[in-house]
């Protein structure tokens, strides 16, 4: 079949029949593909519709053939159906001078009436995480060559032939992403299939009282059309939009969604979607209205969004999570999905200043949705936070003091904190204050966790993995709430580096001990960690310390948006050049529990069998390569080169 031929019939049925069989592969291209900032339901309904579109009609031009497939042949269907798929993944906007492409916007995606859609948890949306930050070619050219298995010059065809720019280059920047092999196996398992989704319903109340006010529009509508039949054009009373539209009814303070004071208690889904509305001013339609109104059309109010976060206003009434007076200052939240939005206003003196911050809060859970801050004092050195409604008990300690068994924190009956002490902005570091949290027995055991205050108007859950025991085969060690002396110990060490987070979209940051050992020339022990701040949208940003018995931790290595210390980046490697107290320069490195030996090469040429290295630097600084062998085969190279010497 020539270029210039066209498919028939029965070639539209083969291609239909491909991709009926490949369908689940082609929905994880499309998804995996579409821009990352999309939110998971439209980007799930979005996959399937490049897919189900993907389908050529009768009289669509034919492609060349793929290489190894005949003329004919199933490959060369499949082909045209990936390529018809990435090309809608590409460019969800649509061709060039199309209504959406010149906005630049995606398409609307198809309506699913009364329900939400979304991979389920663990499933294909880790995935995304894991790709998140790439660009689309990146991502598309990933899972061709590594889940689906092409071969680099098929695959910079199929990336040419649907419009990317710079194919050959999007393919070596994915065979360059630092993924494991244990990480891909998980990625063609059943449950990372795209075609599975969960669904849950939209608000059903707001649904029936939306439908009443369609119905009314409809009625109002008829009814002034009769009447405009019956007088012709005299002129008429001013008929204005219906009051009972999706826009004003985002805005309309009465329509704000309540959850009862119980609801909490006995619900599975335990995050933000069960805190009751509280506060002393949750019947004030004035402050609702300024705080809606606000949202929709700042004007000259200063607008604070986290990284990756959007202030446009809500499509739909949100969730009223709280309204009060706190310390001269009126205070408003609200959740619209995945974000938290915190409206402020001055209640006393002439001002009447505003505030406006918004937040992503994507899959909070019993830890990450256990506090909101509510307000901070002019000074900067305290706050007063809004607790979950299952949070038993409160205390404020120094994360810098191992030993510090902190204090009670007087929590109101609205589940409104005492002013608490926050973290130094800059300057010294003498204190690290933190939150130690204890959830009610009504939902789970009896749990402690801690958070900190980066300056976000959600707080940062801690954690700490302490060091692996046993063979490689035993299971790796998970997270733990940082409340255990050894996790203390870790965090003392380490809290002032908390500050260069300051700023950032972070849910939790966890402290992994991967490795120990002794160094040179009586140094004694040291702790090799990896710090993960883990962003809302999944990607981490990593630091990779040296932690001496005594002394200021070194940092060794350090990479942002990456899976590496993470749960789809277990495999580790780091190494630097590093200075002894007798004077004497080594390059050390250390590798995680899977890693079986240690291999540098360049500058330093040496080997040691485990998962630790130590070797003198013979000549001056140089570039030095790092691979680590794992015990279950393949290598993992060092998240950062062996370069820069450190006294």
């Amino acid at each position: 079949m020539s270029t210039s031929q066209r498919f028939g019939p029965d070639a539209v049925e083969q291609a239909e029949a491909v991709l009926v069989e490949h369908y689940p592969r082609l929905v994880r291209l499309a998804y995996l593909t579409l821009p990352d900032s999309l939110g998971r339901h439209p980007r799930v309904l979005l996959a399937h519709k490049a897919v189900q579109r993907a389908l050529p009609r009768s009289g669509t031009p034919a492609g060349p053939a793929p290489a190894g497939g005949g003329a004919d042949g199933p490959d060369r269907h499949l082909a045209l159906v990936r390529s018809r798929v990435l090309r809608a993944a590409l460019a969800p906007a649509g061709p060039a001078g199309t209504a959406w492409a010149r906005i630049g916007r995606p398409p609307v995606p198809p309506f699913v009436w009364g329900l939400r859609l979304w991979p389920p948890a663990g499933g294909i949306d880790e995935a995304a995480r894991t790709l998140s930050g790439a660009p689309a070619p990146v991502r598309a050219a990933f899972v061709l060559l590594r889940l689906d298995d092409l071969g680099e010059d098929e695959t910079v065809r199929l990336l040419g032939g649907s419009g990317a720019a710079d194919p050959a280059g999007a393919v070596r920047d994915a065979l360059a992403l630092p993924v494991a092999e244990d990480q891909l196996r998980a990625l063609r398992r059943p449950e990372f299939d795209a075609s599975v989704v969960s669904a849950r319903p939209t608000d059903l109340l707001r649904r029936r009282r939306r439908a009443r006010a369609c119905w009314a529009a409809l009625a109002t509508m008829a009814l002034t059309l009769t009447v405009l039949s019956v007088h012709g054009s005299r002129p008429g009373p001013d008929v204005r939009p219906a009051a009972g539209s999706a826009a004003a009814a985002a805005l309309d303070p009465a329509r704000l969604q309540r959850v009862s004071a119980e609801a909490w208690s006995d619900t599975a889904r335990v995050d933000f979607t069960a805190w009751p509305a509280r506060g002393g001013r949750t019947g004030d339609r004035g402050l609702l209205a300024r705080a809606l109104g606000t949202w929709a059309a700042p004007g000259t109010t200063p607008v604070a969004t986290t990284p990756g976060t959007t202030a446009e206003p809500p499509a739909q009434p949100p969730q009223l999570l709280y309204a009060g007076e706190l310390d001269g200052r009126a205070v408003v939240l609200m959740r619209d999905g995945d974000r938290v939005v915190r409206y402020g206003e001055t209640t006393t003196g002439s001002g009447g200043r505003r505030t406006l911050d918004v937040t992503r809060t994507d899959d909070a859970g019993v830890t990450t949705a256990a506090a909101l801050t509510l307000y901070r004092a002019a000074d900067g050195a305290s706050a007063r936070y809004l607790l979950a409604p299952w949070i038993a008990t409160a205390a404020a300690r120094d994360l810098l003091r191992a030993g510090d068994t902190g204090h009670a924190l007087d929590v109101a009956a609205d589940g409104v904190t005492a002013p608490a002490a926050v973290p130094p902005a800059g300057g010294s570091c003498a204190s690290w204050p933190v939150l130690e949290l204890t959830s009610s027995t009504r939902i789970v055991e009896k749990h402690s966790f801690v958070l900190t205050d980066l300056g976000a108007l959600s707080p940062v859950h801690l954690t700490y993995t302490p060091l692996p025991d046993g063979p490689a085969a035993v299971p790796a060690r998970q997270p733990r709430e940082a409340t255990g002396p050894e996790a203390r110990a870790a965090w003392a060490r380490q809290a002032c580096g908390l500050g260069e987070l300051r700023g950032g979209a972070y849910r939790a940051v966890n402290v992994w001990d991967f490795a120990a050992a002794q160094l040179p020339d009586g140094a004694g022990r040291a702790v090799w960690s990896c710090t993960r701040a883990s962003g809302w949208a999944g990607p981490g940003d990593v630091t990779v310390r040296l932690r001496l018995e005594a002394g200021t931790p070194q940092d060794v290595a350090r990479a942002r948006s990456t899976a590496a210390c993470g749960r789809f980046g277990q495999h580790l490697l780091a190494g630097f050049r590093w200075r002894s107290p007798a004077g004497r320069w080594y390059l050390v490195a250390a590798g995680s529990r899977q890693v079986s030996a240690v291999t540098a090469t360049g500058a330093v040429r040496a080997g040691a069998a485990g998962r630790t290295l130590a070797a003198p630097w013979p000549g001056p600084d140089g570039p030095v390569s790092l691979t680590g062998t794992l015990a279950g085969g393949g290598t993992v190279t060092a998240l950062d080169g062996a370069g820069g010497g450190r006294d």
